[in-house]
């Protein structure tokens, strides 16, 4: 019964994550970051641009302490009841990346919106947040009742492909970030997504076209699928809209909704390629064995 409840506890935490990743998103769309005098490293030097700012920020300093009070409990819950070392040490990693995804808030503020310090705190965001959905997969009915294996004969290899995949979509987050912190300009995001795409698409097609029957293979696919669709949308509507706003004095509402929808579907995209190079590790074997029998 404590699995059960661990459970849904992760899928609480990752649902808390998602949504600071999402107040996160609106801060920087509303140009708030430094709009709160009140905070304790700023020592009051910036005024607030704008009033909307300062509802937008409070709003996400509270979702993130809300979330590392959370993570606490989860590595403590873990640490108590968990029976595999392993994932003891995920839970303290995960408070070891809440704890820095603060370090590096408070410098974003202190040091009035680095782009270099900003845009590791916006990645660091979504690799907390793949790492709260592998928590809560790790404590699945599924994962408990262990893998089902099958054979990987494909060329280039299954395992290969979904250990690359987050790696390609977590370098395409960043230079997300580099553009919306003005490190750069949109083009390298544009063929980077044009890339991160093509990889996704080879990946999860080439999972669902061998093994197809193999739920705990097409589920993260098919999800990676869906979600890459959503996510290209979004990125063109977004773009389209900084365009037709770029005159604007302030950031119009509707640039400021694509534009958070498609940093949270980007974070989305990245948990699910985690989520299918976890299982593609867990159940498709480089070779084939004599005790297998394939699905």
């Amino acid at each position: 019964m404590h699995n059960v409840w661990l459970y849904r506890y992760s899928l609480l935490l990752a649902a808390c994550t998602l949504f600071l990743v999402v107040a996160g998103a609106s801060v920087t769309s509303q140009d708030a970051g430094l709009s709160v005098p009140d905070w304790p490293l700023s020592y009051g030097k910036v005024m607030p641009p704008m009033t909307g700012g300062i509802f937008y920020e409070h709003g996400h300093r509270m979702i993130a302490t809300l979330v590392g009070f959370l993570t606490i409990i989860l590595a403590i819950w873990l640490w108590r009841v968990d029976d595999r070392p392993w994932m003891r040490r995920l839970g303290f990693a995960a408070l070891g990346l809440v704890i820095a995804q603060g370090i590096f808030g408070g410098l974003t503020v202190l040091l009035m919106l680095p782009k270099s310090i900003s845009i590791v705190h916006a990645c660091l965001a979504e690799i907390f947040f793949s790492t709260t959905v592998a928590v809560a997969l790790f404590n699945s009915q599924g994962w408990r009742e262990g893998p089902t294996y099958v054979v990987d004969s494909g060329t280039p290899s299954l395992r290969a492909l979904a250990t690359f995949t987050p790696l390609a979509v977590l370098a395409q987050v960043a230079l997300g970030a580099a553009f919306r912190h003005r490190l750069m300009g949109i083009i390298p995001h544009i063929i980077g997504a044009m890339v991160v795409t093509a990889v996704i698409l080879y990946a999860a097609i080439a999972v669902l076209a061998e093994h197809k029957n193999h739920r705990a293979l097409r589920t993260p696919a098919t999800a990676l699928l869906v979600i890459t669709f959503f996510q290209v949308f979004l990125g063109i509507a977004a773009y389209l809209s900084r365009i037709a706003t770029a005159d604007s004095v302030r950031p119009e509402p509707y640039m400021v909704v694509l534009t958070v929808l498609h940093v949270a579907v980007g974070a989305s995209t990245l948990a699910a390629s985690v989520a299918l190079a976890i299982q593609v590790r867990r159940n498709v074997l480089p070779e084939p064995l004599p005790a297998v029998n394939p699905v």
